[in-house]
This record gives structure tokens, sequence and C-alpha cells, in this order.
């Protein structure tokens, strides 16, 4: 079977699992998740989709995920879209009275669904989930551009050190900057849609901080840079804006909305962003720049212990998009962020644990089969197939896969608070993909060094601690058993 043709049997064999076409409210992905909005979880085949040979792992929250790895993810997702497409069109022409019983029973499955996702959501309504989510929701659409932007400006730094094709870095230079020099426009944009504003009206009000002319506006002893505020204050500034909106359109007459509600709503939260909001955030940014150097400096051993064990369990819970705006702050401060070297670390660990899983359960095919192709992702820094396909279910290893990543980032935060210090150029990817984007105090070699210093600590802490402590009393037995005489238990925590 061609890889198209293997795309269109997983994303047949999934529909048919979660539902069908009917049961599908929205259909999306990430870099190794598909995304699906739900009418209803009660016909959805949640085992069977978890033993399908292509799923590496399911992740039940607001959305239902089913994790299938980078690259494999984006091809499932058209052809998972098409086929829904196909099926609805299908439908929508086929006889029947849309009144009769189908037409009730429809309603019946939105209401039931309506009811689920409301209880989905009253679970997982703590506010600061909430807006954790909301956050990452702003960002990860910008993802793809942060990445190629990165590779480039890291491209053209290795030119530039080596004195290579001078007449090419200036085109470069422009391919890089471009997007970063207008990042806060579409922060505004993606953060008035996620707060129910107009997105091209928070874009408008974002788009005043990299404006250069705000350099001429004085007020109140303040003077004002282009960019000042960054990605933090064209944040607020577009949330502002989507609540002046919203609270405008309440009192404007609908014959009156189009003029009034776009000005009002640019007009105030415009002059809130130029004579408040852009010096708020200015300051806020510089805070987060000295807060994170200072860390390093002083505590960079400990810190980066704390940091590259914490991380994974962020990824597990999804929340470590929510770290973005953070890293764009001190890409845009210092042309780096120190702070993803050091959370790259818990991919490290994870990777040693998974190869410690791979030895010590010889006989059982389908956690090592499960590692064979999980493995290439984690080593390119993509962790989430490993975690739901192998460690976590697994438990134990999922533990020491954490300890595995305190280690690599205390190494390299040791490394960086005796005076070597590395970051990446953007943010993304991680693992072997970070080498390319990497920047450091002492230069690019020392940079290498440090933080493949990282990496090889927490690939052997990760494997050495998952080998010896990784399986509790009798789980190896029961894990190694023939695949006929293995129980459920197998798949449990352990």
């Amino acid at each position: 079977m061609s890889a198209p043709d293997s795309h269109a049997a997983t994303a047949r064999d999934l529909l048919a699992l979660v539902g069908g076409e009917a049961n599908v409210t929205s259909i999306a992905n990430c870099i190794s998740r598909l995304r699906l909005g739900l009418a209803d979880r009660s016909p959805v085949r949640d085992a069977e989709i978890r033993e399908h040979p292509k799923v590496l792992g399911v992740v039940d929250d607001e959305t239902y995920q089913i994790v299938l790895g980078p690259g494999a993810v984006g091809r499932v997702t058209e052809e998972f879209t098409r086929l829904v497409e196909a099926e609805r069109a299908e439908r929508a022409e086929g006889p029947g009275d849309p009144a009769g019983p189908a037409a009730d029973g429809a309603a019946a499955l939105a209401e039931r669904g309506a009811a689920i996702r409301a209880e989905n959501k009253r679970r997982n309504a703590t506010p600061v989930k909430l807006f954790l989510r909301r956050i990452a929701d702003i960002f990860v659409p910008l993802i793809p551009a942060l990445i190629a932007c990165g590779i480039l400006a890291g491209v053209n730094g290795l030119l530039a050190n080596f004195g290579w094709l001078p007449a090419a870095q200036p085109a470069l230079a422009a391919l890089a900057s471009g997007f970063m020099s207008l990042i806060a426009v579409f922060v505004g944009m993606n953060a008035a849609k996620e707060f129910g504003g107009t997105p091209i009206l928070g874009g408008a009000v974002a788009a005043i901080i990299p404006f250069a002319g705000v350099a001429d506006v004085q007020a109140f002893g303040m003077e004002l840079a282009p960019g000042q505020g960054g990605v933090l204050g064209a944040l607020a500034a577009a949330v502002l804006c989507a609540r002046v909106e919203r609270w405008v359109r309440r009192w404007v007459p609908e014959t009156l909305d189009i003029l009034v509600t776009p000005t009002i709503a640019v007009l105030v939260s415009g002059l809130v962003t130029v004579y408040g909001l852009m010096y708020l955030a200015g300051e806020l940014s510089e805070a987060i720049g000295v807060a994170a150097n200072w860390l390093l400096a002083q505590a960079g051993g400990f810190a980066g212990f704390v940091l590259g064990g914490l991380f994974l369990p962020l990824v597990m819970l999804g929340l470590h998009q929510a770290l973005i705006p953070i890293h764009t702050t001190l890409i845009g401060l210092d042309g780096h962020t120190v702070l993803l070297p050091i959370l790259a670390m818990a991919g490290a660990g994870q990777v040693g644990a998974a190869l410690a899983v791979y030895v010590r359960l010889k006989n059982n095919a389908g956690v090592r089969n499960t590692i064979r192709s999980a493995l290439p992702a984690g080593l390119l820094g993509v962790g989430e197939p490993l975690i739901y396909g192998v460690t976590l279910p697994l438990g134990r290893p999922f533990i020491t896969a954490c300890a595995g990543g305190a280690v690599g980032g205390g190494v390299v935060g040791l490394l960086g608070q005796l005076g070597t210090t590395v970051g990446s150029t953007a943010i993304g990817p991680s693992g072997w993909a970070l080498f390319p984007l990497l920047q450091g105090s002492q230069g690019i070699g020392p940079a290498i060094a440090v933080y493949g210093a990282g990496l090889l600590a927490g690939y052997a802490a990760g494997f050495a601690l998952t080998y010896f402590f990784g399986f509790g009393k009798g789980a190896l037995t029961e894990l190694n058993a023939p695949a006929a005489e293995r129980t459920e238990t197998a798949a449990a925590p352990v």
C-alpha cells in the first residue's frame, strides 16, 4: 500500500471509530495530533482507536486528540477532512425527508453532545487552565512561520560567521526578519479572534506597536520606541480592543454599527495602547529578560534541573504552548531565548527512557514497534508520540523520563551559570533540530557543545533511571509475557 493510500486508510478507520461524519463537529491538527470536536463521546470506540497500528496515543480533552506523529498527522487530517466533506455532500444530496425521524435523531445527538461538551468544559474550566489554553490557541498557529524564519536566521548567521555568499545574506535577512518585525500584528489578529472580537481590528491596534511613528509620541514624560512592548503589548491591546468592540456593539444601532463600532474600538484601545500598554508591556518584557538571565547566572544548575524536569508534564497537558509569549519576548530582547535549550532536555530524557523500555521489553512487540515509529520524532524534539504511546501508559517510565530531562536541564543550566550560555533564535524545534538555531555567549561552537552535552546527559540519565527503576515488581514479567498471555494490566501504569 502506498503512503497516500495508507493515510487514506487510516483516516477511514478513524472516522468509523469516532462515530462517523455525523459525529464530527470540527477538524484541526497541530504538530502531532489530530484534534476532533465530537457531538457525542458515547459512540467513540476508544480502545480500538488506541490499538490502531498508526495511532500513538489519545488525549480526551475539550477536543478528542489522536496522536499520529509529525508528518503523518497533516496527511491523515487532509484525508479525514476530505472524507467528512464527501460524506456530508452525499448525505445532503441523498433522498429522504429531513424533517423525519433522522432529523429527530440528529437533534437528539446534538443535544446529547452539547450536554457532554458542557460537562467537559465545566470540569476543565479552571481560570488558569482556560487562560493558558487561550494563550496557546493564539500562538500555536504562528509556530510554522516562527520555525521557518528561525531556521533561515540560523542559516544566515552561519553564512555571516564563515563569510560565505555575502551577496545572499541581505535577502536571507529580509526573509528571516520580515515576519518577526510584524509578529505583533499576527498576535493581535489571533488574540482578537480568541477573545470574541474582529481579527482585523485586533491586528489594526497591534500594528501600532511596530509602527515607526510612535517614536514621535510623547506624553507624561514617556518616550516610546517602535516595537516597545512586543508581543505582550500586542496581546493586551488586541484583548482590550475585543472587549471594547463587544461593549460598543451592545449599545450602537445596527444601522450605525459598521461605522461606529470599529472606530470607537480602535480609537479607545489604540490610545490606551500608545499611552499605557506599550510602556507597561515594555517594562514587563524587560523584567522577563532580566529575570531569565539572572536566574541562569545565579542558579543555573538548579533552575535547569527544575525546568527540565517539569516540562514533560506541561507537554502532556498541552500547556507548554503557553510559554511561547515568553520565548518570543526573549527573542525580541536578546535575539534568542535561553529557556528553550533547557526545556528541550525533557525530550532527551524521554528518548533515553524509551530506549531503556525497548531494551527491557524484549518480548513485547507492540511497545517496541511503537518506540521504533515514534523515536525519530522524539529525536527531533516532538515528544507526544513517545509520551502517549510509551512512557505515560507504562507509568514509572514517564517519571524516570522527567528525571532524565531534569539532569539534562541541570547540565545546560550549570554550564550557563559558569559562563557559557546557550539560546535558540527561534521556537518550535528542539532535539537535534535545534542545533541550526543555537546561539551563545561564547559563540556558536561552545553553544553547540553545551547543548550537545545536555542532550547526552539527558539520554544517559533517562536510560539508566528507566532501566533500573522504571518497572515495578512483577511488571517486567507481565509486560514481557507472550501476547496471548498478557493481561489487560500490561497497559496499566506500573
